[in-house]
């Protein structure tokens, strides 16, 4: 017969002599133990309202640090073409011609190849210095501002200095209109299509660029100032160096 195999007997507990328990994870015990321990409580929140002010005055620091780099970049705002550029060539229809269409930004300056009923910049500038004016037909100031273009051209000779507007994003037949109400004799064309406006980045008016002979920007005037007539006559009077 074999002998029946004997049982190990459990390893004593070194506390108490006791048999060493074999613990298992029993659920309704870790209830009960938790229960006992007291609530588990959740990581603690952060209240972030403490800190919203120094959020919103590093917003602000940072807007006033990308305006002055802008600033310094290049200079009153990023419109027109600044003193010592050139002026950017188009043509466009003028107002009280029967031409109708958009402006071209690549016209030929010749004069047998040009459209008498459209101002042509190009031509402009070789033949005498130019005062140009941009302005949006809904603007009052800026449509004083072609008043004040008009006023000042008859104080000059002709052909001495030259000067002409140009009403951005602007129809004919309003253009034209306004032309006739306003008693405007200089010459006024539009851009129908706003691709005048966006080559000189116009975004203000009243502006005006004065450009020597050839085309070079003498200086860049922006502002409600220039709508006064002895102001910006003084300025074309440095332009043309008297």
């Amino acid at each position: 017969m074999s002998t029946p195999p004997q049982r190990e007997a459990p390893e004593p507990d070194s506390a108490a002599g006791r048999p060493a328990v074999q613990h298992r994870l029993d659920p309704d015990l870790a209830v009960s133990a938790s229960s006992r321990a007291g609530p588990v409580l959740p990581p603690p929140v952060i209240d972030t309202k403490r800190y919203r002010w120094m959020i919103g005055t590093f917003g602000i620091l940072l807007v006033v640090a990308i305006s002055v780099y802008q600033f310094a970049s290049n200079g009153i705002g990023t419109t027109g073409v600044a003193a010592g550029k050139p002026l950017h060539l188009f043509a466009a229809p003028l107002a009280v011609s029967t031409l109708n269409g958009d402006a071209n930004l690549k016209p030929l300056c010749s004069p047998g190849h040009h459209d008498p009923r459209a101002l042509n910049i190009c031509l402009m500038v070789n033949r005498a210095p130019l005062a140009l004016a941009f302005f949006a037909t809904g603007s009052d100031d800026c449509k004083r501002q072609v008043d004040t273009l008009q006023a000042v051209s008859r104080q000059f000779p002709p052909g001495e200095v030259q000067f002409a507007a140009v009403a951005v994003g602007a129809g004919h037949a309003d253009t034209r209109a306004l032309v006739h109400s306003r008693g405007w004799r200089i010459p006024v064309a539009y851009d129908a299509d706003g691709a005048v406006q966006s080559l000189y980045g116009v975004q203000i008016c009243p502006m005006v660029e004065l450009a020597y002979r050839g085309g070079i920007v003498r200086e860049r005037l922006i502002g409600d100032h220039w709508l006064n007539a002895d102001a910006f006559a003084a300025r074309v009077r440095a332009l043309i160096g008297h």
